[in-house]
């Protein structure tokens, strides 16, 4: 068990220094000047706006990947690790090979998945009809779930 907690705490120092080396957001917008004699157009912007909505989105999957190798870490110390969280059975080694912060087996997780599936909301608008993917219906989730709080639309 002390391989597997040294591995878990060897990914979480990775995804911690990748948060630390992405900086501020804000790094490319403040290089676009402001004003009508800017020789920057529309598209420059939208690039820009482009970027920053995906280093927040990068920021985002950090943050959550720290937070499962954190509660993986606490698992592990506590003799859960491997370990479904909803059934109770072992998680299948390969799995945990793959995705070490995981704590749902395989079939547990298809089964919140299609849950997810269904029941989400994306603005009012059902997810099967939103053609969105899942990712933005977590974003939409009110900051309360301690996911993004800001609808995308």
């Amino acid at each position: 068990m002390n391989a597997v907690r040294t591995g878990l705490e060897k990914d979480l120092a990775l995804a911690v220094t990748r948060l630390r080396e992405m900086g501020g957001a804000g790094e490319v917008e403040d290089q676009l000047p402001v004003g009508s004699n800017s020789i920057f157009d529309d598209v420059d912007r939208v690039q820009v706006e482009q970027s920053r909505d995906m280093n927040l989105l990068t920021r985002s999957r950090l943050v959550e990947k720290v937070r499962k190798l954190s509660a993986a870490i606490q698992r592990a110390e506590s003799g859960d690790y491997g370990t479904c969280a909803q059934c109770g059975e072992a998680i299948q080694p390969a799995r945990l090979r793959a995705l070490p912060e995981v704590e749902t087996c395989v079939g547990c997780q298809e089964l919140i998945e299609r849950s997810a599936r269904r029941n989400a909301v994306v603005c009012g608008m059902s997810f099967a009809r939103s053609g969105l993917r899942p990712f933005i219906a977590r974003a939409c989730r009110p900051a309360s779930t301690g996911t993004v709080g800001r609808c995308p639309s």
